[in-house]
């Protein structure tokens, strides 16, 4: 064999290997890393702090990278920022932003001033564009190689508008999140170096070790467990310092008159409760604890189990959001609405923290999944009378999810949910996608597979993609592995259009032969299989699943409900004859109220006997 054939033979083995390396790094969804190590130095008077930050970036891709992007988040709260014009015009703006940010003064805005920026001790090239910092690199980051980015910056806390900042609505001084240049996350996608507009966010894992200066008379909840309880200030400030692993954030809250008070939960999770006491937070933040530890079992066994230390709930910002092993909260709550952010906003850490869902593109799949499990554990609380006696739970804790999305379909101002977080036409369009459309999304899952292959589903998903950024698909497919049945056409219907299920009992006829033919109808567009309910004259009952031809099976297992199988409808005739052998005294499409169908006045028929 020649020299030249040599060299082709050995150019094609290792383009052969490198492939395979590539596809194996692509069916386990390779994964950057980004290592924090921050210092920080807050003035409580200016509001302003300077920043040291030092980033080891590892590049698990298989690309070469000569850029990178930061989000600058505190950039969002200036006026004529693409966060105050979209609130401005937007046709149902957010009445927590609204026209506020273009009022601010120069001493109320937020902002991030980079000073420098190296790689590996060389100078970078960066521009600061709006709220992303665009660097070029000093050299290009090979695959597999890790390189030293080290930042100094200075920043400005805005007043609290949305989210983040100072002197919220409750006193508290100071709601640290989106605080600091944060890399942009890089994947199988390429960059998401969105501008901030308000939505959601996606970020890289890896560890975060950041050291917090302040007056001596704050107290500092923040993600992550505290290194140096009890340091002795100096020269009248004190330095907090936190190390939080694996998480794709950190955010910090600080008041001179928090409290914390802790709780070691069932499992040895310690959960933190930092608030300012009062006269509006005192009993039912007192109660919170071991609300929450009930919560956490429950959340433990259906979803997955919390993975980190600690969590922290910390009374700030201007509602409720999640952060890594923290959430802010609005304080000033009755115990019910304290207990039900808190479940919230703590779900998230299953499915935005662990699981890391790119919020930008599938915001249902965290806020609507959330919203899912939040419902399920608020309503296990309440059966265990943890909110008091005249909290009572529900058979349907997502009935009233089922009405208000059926009148938003109605009002035709309904999006699909495949359209990036940011571009909604309407806030009320997004809130209802992402939140209620996704939960509903689970529940009719749940529906068509049976709930106990959910169940199993539901911790499939969990383990398989934990820290894996998932996909719409990536979740389907784990559910179209436990079920052992075909669901691409339900994913494709719920997230990439609005169309939606209504079925009818047309009629009840006899046959020639003395049977009974019970006509369906599908009047929607969206095909679903049926639960159907037949009570007979003669007072006994049968309970048909009507699977659709596209799952290729039915659903077992659900929840001991006992079925008889009927021949599958196919999605493309709108009409299905179910024949019986016995006299109809009546019908019922989803005795359960399980499915959601937009007109469910004609989903039943009786014979009036």
């Amino acid at each position: 064999m020649n020299t030249n054939m040599i060299k082709q033979y050995a150019s094609i083995a290792f383009l052969c290997l490198f492939g395979l390396h590539v596809m194996a790094q692509q069916a386990d969804r390779w994964q950057q890393r980004a290592d924090y190590t921050m210092n920080i130095d807050l003035d409580t008077e200016t509001h302003i702090y300077d920043g040291e930050q030092t980033i080891v970036y590892t590049n698990n891709s298989p690309d070469v990278l000569d850029r990178v992007f930061y989000h600058l988040y505190f950039n969002a709260f200036q006026p004529n920022s693409m966060m105050d014009v979209r609130a401005r015009t937007i046709a149902d703006p957010d009445r927590r932003v609204a026209s506020r940010i273009g009022t601010l003064k120069a001493n109320e805005i937020g902002y991030q001033d980079i000073k420098t920026l190296t790689q590996d001790g060389l100078p970078t090239e960066f521009e600061v564009v709006g709220t992303v910092l665009e660097v070029n690199l000093a050299k290009p980051i090979q695959p597999g190689q890790s390189t030293t980015l080290s930042m100094t910056f200075a920043s400005q806390v805005p007043v609290q508008i949305r989210r983040s900042g100072r002197d919220n609505a409750e006193g508290v001084d100071y709601t640290m999140a989106q605080w600091y240049p944060k890399l942009c996350e890089y994947d199988y996608q390429g960059w998401h170096a969105n501008p901030y507009v308000g939505r959601e966010f996606h970020g890289v894992w890896g560890n975060f070790d950041v050291s917090i200066t302040l007056d001596e008379s704050y107290t500092v909840g923040a993600s992550g467990v505290l290194q140096n309880p009890g340091q002795a200030p100096v020269d009248g400030k004190r330095t907090w310092r936190y190390i939080a692993e694996q998480v794709h954030d950190f955010a910090w809250g600080a008041d001179p008159d928090f409290i914390i008070e802790t709780k070691t939960a069932y499992n040895g999770t310690i959960m933190n409760f930092v608030y300012q006491p009062g006269g509006r937070t005192n009993e039912n933040w007192g109660k919170l604890p071991d609300i929450m530890d009930a919560a956490l079992k429950f959340m433990n066994e259906r979803y997955g189990v919390y993975p980190y230390p600690v969590y922290n709930f910390v009374q700030g910002g201007d509602g409720g959001m999640e952060y890594p092993m923290l959430t802010f909260i609005t304080g000033f709550r009755n115990l019910t609405s304290l207990t039900g952010v808190s479940v919230h906003e703590w779900m998230h850490s299953w499915y935005q923290m662990v699981l890391g869902t790119n919020e930008s593109l599938y915001p249902w799949m965290d806020e609507g999944f959330t919203s899912f499990a939040s419902a399920e554990t608020m309503n296990h609380l309440k059966r265990l009378g943890l909110l008091g006696e005249s909290v009572k739970a529900s058979p349907n804790p997502f009935e009233g999810n089922y009405n208000g999305y059926i009148k938003f379909v109605e009002s035709g101002l309904a999006e699909a949910i495949s359209i990036h977080a940011d571009h909604f036409e309407t806030n009320r369009a997004y809130g209802v996608g992402a939140y209620t459309k996704g939960s509903i999304f689970l529940r009719q899952l749940e529906y068509i597979i049976g709930e106990e292959d959910f169940a199993t589903g539901l911790l499939n998903y969990f383990e398989t993609w934990k820290f894996k950024h998932p996909n719409p698909n990536d979740f389907i497919r784990v559910m179209e592995k436990t079920s052992g049945l075909e669901l691409d056409w339900f994913k494709e219907y719920w997230v990439n259009t609005t169309h939606h299920p209504d079925y009818a009992v047309y009629e009840v006829e006899p046959t020639d032969d003395g049977k009974q033919k019970i006509i369906l109808v599908k009047d929607g567009v969206m095909p679903m299989p049926l639960d159907v309910l037949v009570r007979y004259t003669d007072g006994t009952a049968e309970l048909y699943n009507i699977p659709l031809r596209i799952m290729r099976g039915e659903k077992k297992n659900d929840n001991n409900r006992t079925f008889s199988y009927a021949p599958d409808w196919p999605w493309t005739h709108p009409v299905y004859t179910l024949v019986v052998d016995k006299a109809v005294k009546s019908v019922e499409i989803d005795p359960d109220y399980r499915m959601i169908d937009t007109d469910r006045e004609n989903n039943g028929w009786s014979s009036g006997l």
